[in-house]
């Protein structure tokens, strides 16, 4: 499912080509990919409730927190689902102002409906990617986030 979603995203979301709205056109697309047509249904379905996300109003009691005292607590779900890495990161797109509260929680929501065994810090960042590339107003942190991603780290490795 998850190569379903980069597959989209990169092809599609991330090159700027015009997003097809036809469901039935884009998995044939899809099955002609490579991909299963159980896989395409959940990555589309995941796609669709990210959507839902930025339209509803997923965790309304962060509307009037501040976020500078707010400390995610990780279910134990959660805690499976991503590593000390990949909280480690989370909490610093926090500190880095590229992910607020709220975007955060919308993150998590993501990551968790995601359908795999192994989740790394790279499909961590893919997730962020796309879902900041779906919320209105957050420009610069997809373009922050978008450097995270894609930097290239300068001079020699020990």
């Amino acid at each position: 499912m998850f190569d379903i979603l980069m597959y989209l995203f990169e092809n599609f979301i991330h090159s700027e080509t015009e997003i097809r709205v036809d469901q039935d056109e884009l998995t044939d697309e899809l099955v002609r990919a490579g991909f299963h047509h159980d896989e395409i249904y959940k990555a589309l379905s995941w796609l669709e409730k990210l959507a839902a996300l930025q339209e509803s109003d997923i965790h309304p009691y962060l509307a009037n927190a501040s976020t500078s005292v707010l400390t995610r607590i990780y279910t134990a779900q959660e805690e499976m689902r991503l590593d000390v890495e990949c909280r480690g990161f989370l909490m610093f797109l926090e500190q880095i102002n590229v992910l607020d509260a709220c975007t955060r929680e919308m993150v998590l929501d993501r990551v968790m409906e995601i359908d795999t065994s192994e989740f790394c810090l790279e499909d961590l960042k893919w997730v962020v990617l796309m879902v900041l590339f779906n919320v209105p107003g957050k420009e610069n942190a997809y373009a922050q986030m978008e450097e995270l991603l894609f930097e290239e780290p300068e001079g020699l490795l020990h």
